[in-house]
């Protein structure tokens, strides 16, 4: 993790009150944040290991909701059970009040929840191509 995003990190669970420190690497935070975003039925989920390509993060855990609603209560599943697991908050979120793409920052991860045409449009996928595709094993 790197130096600045984890003293943001921090910031924010000071905000938030959060007690004690919780150790995850940054492939279990993605699996975790895939398994939150199936919970609330999100579809075709793709992590992304972009460690190797980008400074950005670590990875990009990609996935589809077919409504603004559905969209809000994917990234309100994973807020919950990240806090609630791990104590940590995003760093930031955006778009909830449009609804057609929601980012949320986990400093070391970065979530990408969309509309289907919006994703087909931006196609991440296709943009981080030379990352390594990690298909998410969605339960039945």
């Amino acid at each position: 993790m790197r130096n600045s995003e984890q003293y943001q990190i921090k910031e924010i669970r000071q905000d938030n009150k959060f007690n004690g420190d919780v150790s995850i690497t940054s492939e279990q935070l993605a699996q975790k944040i895939a398994e939150a975003a199936d919970d609330k039925k999100a579809a075709d989920i793709i992590l992304l290991k972009v460690s190797d390509v980008s400074y950005l993060a670590d990875y990009f855990v990609i996935a589809t909701g077919f409504s603004k609603t559905q969209i809000r209560a994917i990234s309100d599943e994973i807020e919950e059970k990240i806090v609630e697991q791990f104590q940590r908050a995003p760093i930031r979120v955006e778009g909830k009040t449009e609804g057609n793409w929601i980012l949320q920052d986990y400093g070391d991860v970065i979530v990408h929840i969309f509309l289907p045409e919006d994703r087909e449009y931006y196609n991440l996928e296709a943009f981080w191509g030379h990352a390594e595709r990690i298909q998410f094993q969605e339960s039945s």
